[in-house]
């Protein structure tokens, strides 16, 4: 499973962590994705999703 939102495709952006004393290391963001049971082409499937998404109503949730 790649950390990749399956909507918007959104991925893990990096940068740098500075310390106090102004030391750069690299680090990373990642997204916030949910793994949810979600209706594409009138079928179910499990997918990640980012928050964002599923906020703003891209998706449609599978009901049980």
């Amino acid at each position: 499973m790649s950390r990749q939102c399956f909507i918007c495709k959104k991925k893990p952006s990096s940068g740098n962590k500075v310390s106090h004393s102004n030391i750069k290391t690299k680090r990373r963001w990642k997204p916030n994705l949910q793994s949810i049971r979600i209706v594409i082409n009138g079928k179910v499937k499990r997918e990640s999703v980012c928050t964002k998404c599923i906020k703003a109503g891209k998706i449609q949730k599978a009901t049980s």
